[in-house]
């Protein structure tokens, strides 16, 4: 597989691209006005404890207050291993803590929170409050795990008390690499500690890299041929990253610097547009419909103009397997998490099921967030769930329609109508006047004009006054106004 990685970088906004193959696979977005929280570590003060929830709101100095359940607080030294403890028994309102944000402000709610702080660099991450060494589960090859686990256990101070991940991207790393990561997280986590007990509650204590220098030591492996960033300043500060963490890599980051926009390379622009709307198009003439809610994601697989060639059972196998390497795609693309249903088209053979869900797996072991598939339901859905971090692209580049407040719909112009006619005897029978004026939207106003010409006659001569209708350019397609004069 061909894969690049293409960082576009402005003073507000940086971009981040992975591309295999030529098709866009995944796109990270971080706005100045927005930054994520994922990582950042702080000096919290709990607000309240919820003893019936068992967690406990905590103040961060961010705009809604954080959420941090018993189950992500460490327990205290000593406590039996594999018991939840009661949240009364852990923290009391006012207590001071230091807290690590495990998932981004989504909607409407406020961040999640963590005590068990992971502190992560190129090849490792650094456990301060756990033991133990961790190994990877994408690192497949059992050699290899042997390996890096026998390296480590030269490296880690048996009688330390912090923990350690490898990750993925050691598979093949050398001791030194190793050992040289493991100092540096030694030496950042002092740093925190001290910055720690110095800041006032409610503040910063450790932010997490930029979004371009996060790409770099999360996403680039042996697999990625080049990266590509077309800003001077970040492409020495990459270069400078990679030198010094992961100098076997460095030479394939590379400045663009030719006229054509980055992202216009392999039309990622175009497929950004594309991830933002609700129909996916597929190949032979199908399609998917993607609805993203606050309770879960529903994905709708349909045949469209595709007919196939053989039999009605062959076409909606074949439009159900490239279903499932699409919506694989787009759910990376988009960043859905939480729970997704999946509507495959039914198909009468049982062995086509579990083809397409072994075709759905199959195209999700590149995904780098967790996934978990369940079998098919009674009535056909496939069940998934996928885990969120971060809010997901049409979140962080959209917001609600504010003619429809999000609903995707909006009242017909005949709806308006008969409440306009509702409302003209309301208020002619509460108020007394000469003359009734109608503001609505054009639509509105032409189809009172037009069809509903007489229904608008015969409530003239109910009331005795004379009604009179103007449109309202600002106006949304539902909203009128009935005014007496």
């Amino acid at each position: 597989m061909k894969a690049e990685i293409l960082i576009n970088v402005t003073a507000r906004e940086a971009r981040a691209a992975l591309v295999a193959n030529g098709l866009l696979q995944e796109v990270l977005v971080e706005r100045a006005s927005r930054r994520g929280l994922l990582g950042n570590i702080y000096r919290g003060r709990v607000s309240r404890v919820l003893p019936g929830m068992q967690a406990a709101f905590v103040e961060i100095g961010l705009e809604r207050t954080a959420f941090l359940h018993a189950s992500d607080i460490a327990p205290p030294a000593g406590a039996p291993a594999g018991r939840v403890a009661d949240i009364r028994d852990l923290l009391r309102d006012g207590d001071e803590i230091l807290v690590q944000v495990l998932k981004d402000p989504i909607g409407t709610k406020g961040a999640r929170l963590t005590t068990f702080i992971a502190v992560p660099s190129r090849y490792l991450v650094l456990l301060p409050r756990s033991t133990g060494i961790g190994i990877s589960a994408r690192i497949s090859d059992e050699a290899e795990r042997e390996r890096l686990k026998a390296v480590m256990a030269g490296i880690v101070d048996p009688a330390g008390t912090s923990g350690v991940i490898v990750r993925t991207v050691a598979e093949g790393a050398g001791e030194e690499a190793l050992r040289a990561d493991l100092d540096f997280l030694a030496r950042l986590w002092e740093m925190i500690g001290a910055r720690a007990a110095t800041v006032p509650a409610g503040q910063l204590v450790h932010e997490d890299l930029p979004l371009a220098v996060r790409v770099v030591r999360d996403i680039l492996t042996n697999g990625i041929e080049r990266v590509r960033v077309d800003c001077t300043q970040s492409y020495a500060r990459l270069r400078g990253f990679a030198e010094t963490f992961m100098p076997d890599l460095a030479p394939l980051i590379e400045h663009y610097g030719e006229a054509r926009p980055i992202l216009d390379l392999y039309g990622v622009e175009e497929e950004i547009q594309k991830a933002l709307e609700r129909r996916v198009a597929l190949k032979s003439g199908g399609y998917v419909v993607i609805d993203q809610t606050e309770a879960m994601t529903t994905v709708d697989v349909n045949t469209g103009a595709y007919v196939g060639h053989r039999n009605l059972e062959e076409t909606i196998f074949r439009t159900n397997l490239e279903a499932a390497a699409a919506i694989a795609r787009q759910l990376r693309l988009r960043n859905l998490g939480g729970i997704i249903i999946i509507d495959f088209i039914d198909m009468a053979e049982g062995w086509h099921r579990e083809q397409v869900l072994a075709a759905l797996q199959a195209a999700l072991q590149e995904d780098h967030a967790h996934t978990q598939i369940t079998q098919a339901s009674a009535l056909g859905f496939v069940e998934m769930t996928r885990k969120r971090t971060r809010e997901s692209l049409e979140h962080i580049m959209c917001r609600p329609c504010a003619t429809c407040d999000g609903r995707g719909f909006v009242k017909s112009p005949e709806t308006v109508c008969y409440e306009v006619f509702r409302e003209i005897l309301r208020q002619h029978r509460q108020v007394a006047s000469r003359e009734m004026v109608v503001l609505a939207h054009s639509d509105v106003i032409d189809l009172l004009l037009d069809e509903e010409a007489a229904g608008l006659a015969e409530l003239a001569d109910l009331t005795g006054k004379p009604i009179r209708l103007q449109a309202e350019a600002g106006y949304a397609p539902g909203q009128f106004d009935v005014v007496l004069i």
